[in-house]
């Protein structure tokens, strides 16, 4: 059983992630606020979430770090490792050691023992059938995920799906795709708008992340909106 301190923070977090689903919410910022909260509930380094694209390719959408070794692991575990395989199959894979990868994740497994993560557990992202992406939780010791751990990230990839996708509105194959899109889209421009407050700033792109979410949440503006004016220079932070 979850100990009282976890079991409050977990209430938190989703009461947290229920204010965020209103009217006009940011997808990305949304799932930005679930993957830290990850590394807060769980005894896990890093987390990631990962979505398919358009041609079912699994492209990188919030992560804790925006160091490109993060990215990178999360990328080449979406070419052959454990979040491809999650997605593909549409179950939990929980990989608590990467020595023991199969040989066809070898890229992946250098890769993740090169920036020093130790065990992979990835949880998919699904909608009835339909499965979006994965929630990827690394860790820098091997081991599984205990299993009160292994339920709550399944709960917290479900309030993602459900933000991502707007359950309740959505009837058609072709909204789906449409809503992954947008979501996916959003991402590319914030890489941009990055870019641009790090060279203007002189700041590494981590702290330029922060600057626009700590910017979108004191105007209450869309994450998306204030990347795409700093990209078509329309607003200046």
């Amino acid at each position: 059983m979850i100990d009282g301190t976890r079991e409050d923070r977990l209430i938190d977090t989703f009461a947290t992630l229920a204010d965020t689903l209103v009217a006009d919410y940011d997808v990305v910022d949304l799932l930005q606020t679930l993957v830290e909260s990850c590394t807060d509930l769980f005894d896990i380094a890093a987390a990631g979430i990962l979505l398919a694209d358009a041609d079912g390719e699994l492209e990188v959408v919030a992560s804790t770090s925006e160091a490109s070794r993060l990215v990178e692991v999360m990328q080449l575990s979406a070419r052959a490792g454990p979040c491809v395989e999650c997605f593909v199959t549409g179950a939990v894979v929980s990989l608590t050691d990467v020595e023991e990868s199969p040989p066809a994740w070898q890229r992946f497994r250098d890769s993740a023992r090169e920036q020093g993560f130790a065990a992979v557990f990835a949880t998919p992202l699904r909608l009835r059938e339909t499965t979006i992406g994965a929630l990827n939780l690394l860790s820098n010791v091997p081991g599984a995920l205990r299993q009160q751990d292994v339920r709550a990230s399944q709960a917290l990839a479900d309030v993602a799906t459900i933000g991502i996708l707007q359950e309740r509105t959505l009837r058609e194959s072709m909204s789906v795709r449409e809503q992954l899109t947008n979501a996916l889209t959003s991402r590319v421009v914030i890489e941009q708008a990055k870019g641009v407050l790090a060279h203007s700033r002189g700041v590494s792109m981590e702290e330029a992340f922060t600057l626009l979410r700590t910017y979108a949440r004191a105007n209450r503006l869309l994450l998306s909106s204030v990347a795409q004016g700093l990209v078509e220079q329309t607003l200046v932070i």
